[in-house]
């Protein structure tokens, strides 16, 4: 059963599934969404938590092993699958299908994944998981919708701010929600709760910290780790939030392991680039990467990202900056 994200929270009330699935590339929406699910998981008794992470080397039989174990302590399991990628291979999608054929008694399954492009709907796999758990699709908020949900943010904030505050406020955060989250934080901190006028936001808000992050994935894309290390140091010095350099890093690895891939099953490299819709500078940039980055390092890159995520959460131990910096180092690649 799909439904809207806006639903999620009254459906948790009313009734817990014994299966979700979240599906979006928005790292603040999905984080979300997650919570709002954990959350519910914990209040109706699920205290044995396990989390499995889909990366390479990982072992579909894992999650039978995970979702048949009982604690000694409690009968009701909280399962979380993470996943990089729809694309689950067989022996996944196997997996999926079988655990949705027998969903285990006293279990909770949480599985979240990147956006659902139209192949991956049409999968038997997650035609099988639609019949059995409660889908949320998690779209980009964009254009009237941005500005609506602004002014909802800052009033749960106690912020009250006029309209062509919020315009200004959604033009300096680029739809970026979690630079956004930032911002009307700061606004709070510095206004408390009030009603605040176009000035009052100008005054208050710096231009988004996104477009530092686009200049740091501007340089790794380049190869210019140097000048990235700088940034990168320089947004932990401003105390930017590392999942907004960890969304924006991910992205671009999806996006070269995605055009790799293709080209290395024979695809015309210069067709997959205009697939994907990439403006002059960018598809330089792109094509440049493409070329320079070996496979192996895209897959590196990934389980670094799952290793950031899971230190940002205090799910593992490390300085999550210190591994975003390794992470960039894998974008450099010197001549051979």
């Amino acid at each position: 059963m799909r439904i809207k994200p806006e639903q999620l929270e009254s459906a948790l009330e009313k009734n817990i599934a014994a299966l979700y699935l979240l599906a979006g590339d928005e790292p603040l929406q999905l984080g979300e969404a997650a919570d709002a699910v954990r959350r519910a998981a914990r209040n109706a008794g699920y205290n044995t938590r396990e989390v499995l992470t889909v990366g390479t080397g990982f072992e579909w039989h894992d999650l039978a092993i995970a979702t048949d174990s009982l604690s000694l302590f409690s009968d009701k399991t909280f399962v979380e699958l993470r996943m990089s990628s729809t694309k689950v291979g067989t022996d996944g999608a196997k997996a999926l299908m079988n655990y949705c054929q027998g969903v285990p008694a006293d279990t909770l399954l949480l599985i979240t994944m990147p956006k659902l492009d139209k192949a991956a709907l049409r999968t038997k796999w997650f035609q099988t998981i639609e019949k059995s758990a409660v889908v949320v699709q998690l779209w980009p908020i964009e254009g009237a919708g941005l500005l609506t949900w602004l002014a909802q943010r800052s009033s749960k904030r106690g912020l009250k701010i006029d309209p062509d505050g919020i315009r200004l406020l959604a033009a300096r955060i680029e739809g970026n929600l979690l630079a956004a989250v930032q911002e009307i934080e700061k606004l709070y901190i510095l206004h408390g709760p009030s009603a605040l006028s176009k000035q009052a936001v100008e005054e208050s808000v710096a231009d988004s910290s996104r477009f530092d992050v686009f200049k740091l994935t501007e340089c790794v894309l380049a190869g210019r780790i140097n000048k990235a290390m700088k940034i990168l140091n320089a947004l932990k010095a401003e105390g930017i939030a590392a999942p907004v350099v960890l969304w924006a890093l991910t992205r671009e690895t999806r996006l070269l392991l995605s055009i790799k891939v293709a080209v290395n099953k024979g695809q015309n490299k210069e067709v997959v680039l205009n697939q994907h819709k990439l403006w002059d500078k960018r598809k330089q940039l792109v094509s440049a990467a493409v070329s320079r980055i070996e496979l192996e390092q895209l897959r590196q890159m990934l389980l670094l990202a799952a290793q950031v995520d899971r230190q940002i959460k205090g799910q593992a131990q490390g300085d999550c900056w210190e591994t975003l910096l390794s992470y960039c180092i894998l974008f450099y690649a010197p001549p051979r």
